[in-house]
């Protein structure tokens, strides 16, 4: 009979529902697992937002046509909420920003734009951007310059940080700077082995203080346009063979960066632990997600700005059809933090700048 037919359909939607909040589940608590022992099982924070989703899709029908279903998301999701919190948090207005609070801002430029000149008539697009931001330190990533545009246009473009540094990563293909309006004593690269991408230390005076500003671009995921095209065949025409093969792919790689982010992360939180006690920032492209080891190891001693004091999902990376947050800015314990922003007015790299407030009373 129908009633029967029903039961059966109910069941079987229960079944998915379960496997869905498991999923869901691993997921959100995938950070704990070392990449060097499972590194396609630490890979599966990427898919928290899409189980989040049809967690939450799986709670509205059951709310609607039998409601004591609904007790098995709803138990998911409170298990998962220091999860849902980390990748999108709801801070509302986090209070007037004190005098003496500094702007710190971090921005992978996608060398300036893929170095567009920066001419009196025709400025460069990032330059602009950086030269009207009022951030009192600003660290950028992917610094690369050539061409039409010269470092000596760069520093011109920021005169008005008297303080600035440019550390070479690899074969002079990418930099890490640092423009600052307080004075910069002294600097620290962070040695791990990377061909294109590193870590630095600043040791800058603010006032009475010495705050120390870690200038990251951690292992990049690779991802070129090859595995760009099998990403977007897999959207546009998801049929079961597309998605195996497209998958295990991108898996593939992701897993293998993923590994070699980890022993870069632990290097950096060894510098972060050996530093305990000093007011401290870590800001940069970690290419990775809230939901990672990279993310957990980074925040071990270290408070998120953006989970702290931002809104919403903060997307920072925003080609391809890929969007997540993967810039971040953490601060020691001892820091306040106001108004958190990933500024999406930009589109001259495929990063979005992310900045904060930080007050070091």
């Amino acid at each position: 009979s129908m009633i029967q037919v029903g039961k059966w359909l109910g069941y079987i939607l229960l079944g998915i529902n379960a496997v869905l909040a498991a999923l869901l589940g691993f997921s959100a608590y995938s950070p704990n697992w070392d990449p060097h022992t499972s590194p396609v099982a630490s890979c599966a924070g990427l898919f928290f937002p899409v189980l989040l989703i049809l967690n939450l899709f799986f709670l509205l029908f059951w709310l609607l046509v039998y409601r004591r279903y609904a007790l098995l998301p709803i138990l998911i999701l409170i298990v998962c909420w220091n999860s849902i919190q980390t990748y999108c948090p709801i801070n509302g207005f986090s209070g007037d920003v004190p005098e003496e609070a500094i702007k710190v801002l971090s921005y992978n430029t996608r060398a300036f734009g893929e170095k567009q000149p920066h001419t009196k008539n025709k400025p460069n697009e990032v330059l602009e951007y950086l030269r009207n931001c009022d951030a009192d330190i600003i660290c950028l990533q992917e610094y690369i310059y050539g061409g039409k545009l010269k470092k000596k246009d760069i520093d011109y473009a920021l005169r008005d940080y008297p303080y600035r540094h440019y550390h070479s990563l690899g074969k002079g293909l990418n930099g890490l700077g640092c423009y600052s309006r307080y004075p910069i004593l002294s600097t620290k690269p962070i040695p791990y082995k990377s061909n294109r991408n590193g870590s630095i230390a600043y040791y800058i005076k603010v006032k009475e203080d010495t705050l120390v500003v870690i200038n990251n671009h951690l292992e990049s995921n690779r991802i070129f346009k090859a595995d760009v095209e099998t990403y977007q065949d897999m959207v546009d025409a998801p049929n079961s063979q597309n998605l195996s093969s497209g998958m295990r792919k991108l898996l593939k790689k992701l897993a293998e960066a993923t590994v070699r982010r980890s022993t870069q992360v632990d290097k950096v939180r060894e510098t972060i632990q050996s530093l305990k006690g000093k007011k401290l920032i870590a800001c940069g492209d970690f290419n990775d997600t809230p939901i990672s080891y990279t993310h957990r190891a980074m925040c071990e001693d270290l408070q998120d700005a953006f989970v702290e004091a931002g809104n919403g999902l903060g997307i920072s990376y925003n080609r391809n059809r890929l969007y997540f947050r993967i810039d971040h800015i953490l601060a020691s314990k001892d820091l306040k933090i106001f108004d958190c922003k990933v500024d999406d007015s930009i589109k001259a790299s495929d990063h979005n700048p992310i900045w904060c407030f930080v007050s070091l009373k």
